[in-house]
């Protein structure tokens, strides 16, 4: 029994046309609301970014074919070029490990100075430093962190930090609770850390801190460090539109995992989200990759090949239209076992989910196949989920059938169709009581006792199932 009430719309060539113009007005509304420096009447925020560099002993070692100090100097020196003269941008540099020099059972932890503070122009200051710093101490990370928070003037601008470190923590302190406790303040968004030749073992450490980014090699410390500036600035921005099936850009609270289209690596996993304005919440995604999108709805929707432009606002549109499959059981009591349901996309034989009747769950819009784990089981085919409606489902109530012998005995109990018995499910041959839930019908039970040698011996009783009833048969 298969019961389906659907309250779809009637998509009229208005209704098309409406849905068309609705869409066209909230993507508007998107390209122009997103970045809050874009709207009219708002001046750019602005942005300031502290590098915080690690200028510790171990920066002496060689990484590739230089010591890492060395790769460190010159990628920043060159992302320096392309920052001067941006407006809304101010920049400074704090070094730690590099005034005094680390020795056998002593380190200096307070070994952490604002070298560069913030200021209009001073990229040159910064290069100046940069060239003529030593590395010689320890690793103060905690220490930098905390003593960071003084180096933004205020808590007004978008603070961003970005921490360049070969190392772990070396003075005993939680740099992960620094971070955490300067962004609840206020006063820093979440660092950028990246880490340059770290073990892996050690990476752990620094993904608590922030952002992580690994640079394995000097030639793709580069490209991390203009991937991480990027991103500090908050030029390029991503915005996801999970549409209905009339092109609608309303659904939501779906989880969404972005792959390297190329490698297959998990990028990012987040929960599809409304901001405050109504409109999908924005990302910060990295451009450099090619990337397949998976939201995991039941079926998964997918988009491969996504490229994104740096730079910019990249909205991303993926059809991921649900509806509603809601199954029930007539007249079932709270207190029952619900049932287990085998859902399958219509003609194929996978299992997409197993839902328990009496529940409700979120489908991909489409025709589905049902087979209800119920004795006999009961196939439904061809169940439609429409666009933000509920199909409900409902299967009529089982009966209790207690199957009592003087002996135990092989034996099986069968439905009755017509003039064809269609086994349901075996007698337990080593007990003599056996107990099943049944749906509704006509069913037969032939038992033989097992310790008869006889064909004569055998039993055949015919009994009736209702709803929420139990039966009780004498063999």
């Amino acid at each position: 029994m298969r019961t389906v009430s659907i309250s779809a719309r009637d998509r009229t060539r208005t209704g098309f046309q409406r849905s068309r113009f609705t869409f066209l007005l909230f993507l508007l509304l998107l390209l122009h609301a997103a970045p809050a420096s874009a709207q009219q009447g708002e001046p750019p925020r602005l942005t300031r970014i502290l590098f915080v560099m690690d200028a510790s002993n171990s920066m002496n070692a060689f990484w590739g074919n230089e010591p890492r100090i060395n790769v460190a100097r010159r990628v920043l020196l060159e992302s320096l070029s392309p920052l001067e003269g941006m407006p809304n941008l101010e920049l400074a540099l704090r070094i730690y490990g590099h005034q005094t020099r680390i020795e056998p059972g002593k380190q200096d932890c307070d070994d952490t100075k604002l070298e560069v503070p913030f200021g209009p122009g001073n990229a040159q200051a910064i290069r100046n430093k940069m060239n003529e710093v030593r590395c010689l101490g320890t690793t103060p990370i905690a220490r930098s962190l905390e003593r960071a928070a003084g180096d933004f003037p205020d808590n007004k601008a978008r603070n961003v930090i970005i921490l360049v470190t070969d190392g772990i923590e070396a003075c005993d302190e939680d740099p992960c609770a620094v971070s955490r406790a300067l962004q609840a303040k206020g006063i820093i968004l979440k660092p950028f850390v990246i880490g340059i030749g770290i073990d892996e073992a050690n990476k752990y450490s620094l993904k608590c801190v922030g952002n992580y980014f690994d640079a394995g090699t000097p030639e793709t410390f580069d490209r991390v460090m203009r991937i991480v500036i990027d991103q500090a600035l908050g030029t390029t921005t991503t915005q996801l539109l999970l549409l209905t099936d009339d092109g609608k850009p309303t659904e939501t609270d779906v989880p969404v995992t972005f792959y390297d289209q190329r490698t297959g690596e998990d990028r990012y996993d987040f929960v599809h989200t409304m901001n405050l304005r109504g409109v999908p919440d924005t990302l910060h995604i990295d451009p450099v990759y090619t990337y397949r999108i998976v939201a995991h709805t039941i079926p998964p929707s997918v988009k491969e090949n996504v490229a994104l432009e740096a730079g910019r606002n990249n909205v991303v549109a993926l059809v991921a239209g649900q509806g509603s499959l809601e199954l029930f059981t007539e007249g079932a009591v709270a207190a029952e076992i619900p049932v287990p349901c085998i859902v399958r996309k219509q003609g194929e034989g996978a299992t997409l989910n197993v839902q328990a009747m009496n529940s409700r769950q979120l489908y991909r819009t489409g025709t589905y196949d049902l087979e209800v784990l119920t004795l006999p089981r009961l196939l439904i085919p061809n169940v439609v989920v429409k666009q933000g409606t509920i199909t409900p489902v409902g299967v009529p109530r089982s009966g209790i059938l207690n199957v009592v012998a003087a002996q135990a005995g092989p034996g099986a109990i069968f439905q009755k169709k017509g003039n064809e018995l269609v086994w349901v499910v075996d007698l337990d041959p080593r007990v003599p009581r056996n107990q099943f839930k049944l749906q509704p019908g006509d069913y037969r039970v032939i038992f033989r006792p097992g310790g008869a040698r006889e064909t004569a011996f055998s039993v055949v009783k015919d009994v009736s199932i209702a709803g929420g009833r139990a039966v009780h048969v004498e063999l």
